[in-house]
């Protein structure tokens, strides 16, 4: 966890990860967690709006506005998909996360099942300095909002391609 002041912010990276398993073969699991819907929040269990362009085969722009804490945020994601992989990686070109990056990785395990490696680098701007225990903090709640959203998702794949 890095620190740096620039223009009155104190700027953190905040590193963490986590480990989704997933019913679906590696192939499959990779199309469908990677073809990116207006509705994908909904089965996140997240509230607002999902814009989705895609650019090229291998790059999407997502644009989304989601409500935390009465507060209305915007966010806009860069995409970047690596299909010989089974990986891709989502930046925050804007919003309030800008420069984050996050890391998705499916591993195959077993000709019916995979798992999502996920590793989110997170740009945290903060306007007072952050102690070491603040900034574990901060990884713990995001690691927990963003498996319970994977979570969810898991659950949406296992229902629709019918893998147990």
């Amino acid at each position: 966890m890095i620190s740096r002041k620039h223009k009155n912010l104190y700027t953190y990276s905040v590193k963490y990860a986590f480990n989704q398993p997933l019913a679906a073969p590696a192939e499959i699991a990779f199309d469908w967690c990677t073809d990116y819907q207006p509705y994908d929040l909904a089965i996140m269990k997240e509230k607002g709006k999902r814009n989705v362009q895609k650019i090229t085969d291998d790059a999407v722009v997502l644009t989304e506005t989601t409500r935390k804490r009465n507060r209305r945020i915007r966010k806009t994601k860069l995409v970047r998909l690596n299909r010989p992989s089974l990986s891709w990686t989502n930046t925050h070109i804007a919003g309030p996360n800008r420069h984050s990056q996050f890391l998705y990785k499916i591993i195959p395990e077993g000709s019916t099942r995979c798992r999502l490696y996920f590793q989110g680098l997170l740009v945290q701007y903060s306007r007072k300095t952050l102690s070491r225990r603040e900034l574990r903090k901060i990884a713990a709640e995001e690691r927990r909002v963003d498996s319970m959203a994977w979570r969810n998702l898991a659950a949406a794949l296992r229902r629709e391609t019918n893998y147990r």
